[in-house]
């Protein structure tokens, strides 16, 4: 990652030592937990273990209860998914129902059962009622049934918020949900079978053998884009500083129409020809944009990396590792 994105740990308000000294990091490995790997890292944490999939099954009981006694961690971060774009959800809703569900209830249960200090789960802006009201508030999550493209994968992952609540009235065991907005940045999944729209969308650009390039949808509907390292750097904050049961969202608060979204690819990739939007596609969600109010309020959260400015790094680094 460019040093101009990486942000002065300083600058947070962050205590003289980061209190927990062997922090288990689910999906240490992957997209956002590398970013939030790093981020504790800076903080001095020597002690990070990230499972991988190879040695540890996190949807085996077995493995996981296995992974607890090697490792005897006192924090546990679970950032480990199986998810994708809107097609790679169309294509798979068991696979990642099951996967997400299974995951989230084994490796919670046995951080309760090992007496881990703090557990940390990693939510989704896909588990928000498909007409939540914009911006959507913490308030307004069970208000209804999430959109229908991504229910199964954002029901497993609220399972997540009713199990750290209900460990929490029953074990008094001190588990948070966070809710992050969209994600992008370098390292992203760049395969266009299973990506998000940010990836897929730059490597249709930068790879375009002709004046088109193809979209899902009308263009029409918006979402929110958070840069990878911002949102690692608001996970490390809530491990260090929020210990309430209300999940927290985790966004920058603006609103990009995908419209808008591809425009800024074609102008920052270069792409000098035309967006043809594939209306037969599914759309998704009409809006999405959260309030971050709650994250600033509770444990000074803002987003600091603009879309542009992380646009324009992460195409950068996709034409300096991938094409």
């Amino acid at each position: 990652m460019t040093e101009p994105y990486m942000l002065d740990p300083g600058g947070d308000g962050w205590s003289q030592s980061f209190p927990y000294s062997r922090v288990l990091v689910t999906g240490g490995a992957g997209f956002l937990g590398s970013y939030v790997v790093e981020r504790l890292k800076r903080r001095g944490v020597e002690n990070i273990t990230v499972p991988r999939s190879a040695e540890y099954d996190l949807r085996d009981l077995g493995d996981v209860h296995r992974l607890f006694i090697e490792t005897e961690p006192d924090c546990v971060i679970h950032l480990a998914a199986t998810c994708g774009g809107i097609g790679a959800n169309q294509a798979n809703p068991a696979s990642y129902y099951y996967d997400n569900l299974i995951m989230g209830a084994n490796v919670m249960d046995q951080a309760r059962k090992f007496s881990v200090k703090k557990f940390v789960a990693i939510g989704s802006v896909c588990a928000y009622p498909k007409h939540t009201p914009v911006p959507f508030k913490e308030v307004d999550l069970w208000n209804g049934y999430p959109e229908e493209t991504n229910a199964p994968y954002g029901l497993a992952k609220k399972m997540l918020l009713v199990q750290a609540q209900a460990y929490r009235q029953q074990y008094g065991f001190n588990a948070i949900y966070l809710l992050p907005a969209n994600l992008y940045g370098p390292r992203d999944n760049f395969d266009l079978e299973t990506s998000h729209v940010i990836p897929a969308l730059i490597r249709k650009c930068v790879e375009a053998k002709g004046d088109q390039v193809v979209c899902w949808g009308s263009g029409a509907p918006t979402r929110e884009f958070l840069h990878a390292d911002d949102c690692a750097r608001g996970i490390v904050l809530a491990t260090e500083k929020y210990d309430g049961a209300e999940p927290v969202n985790l966004g920058t608060g603006v609103e990009t129409s995908m419209l808008d979204l591809a425009r800024k690819i074609g102008d920052l990739s270069g792409f000098k020809g035309q967006f043809v939007w594939d209306i037969s596609k599914p759309d998704g969600q009409p809006r999405r944009c959260l309030s971050t109010t709650r994250a600033e309020r509770e444990f000074g959260f803002s987003a600091r990396i603009s879309l542009d400015a992380g646009l324009k790094q992460t195409i950068e680094w996709y034409g300096d590792n991938l094409r």
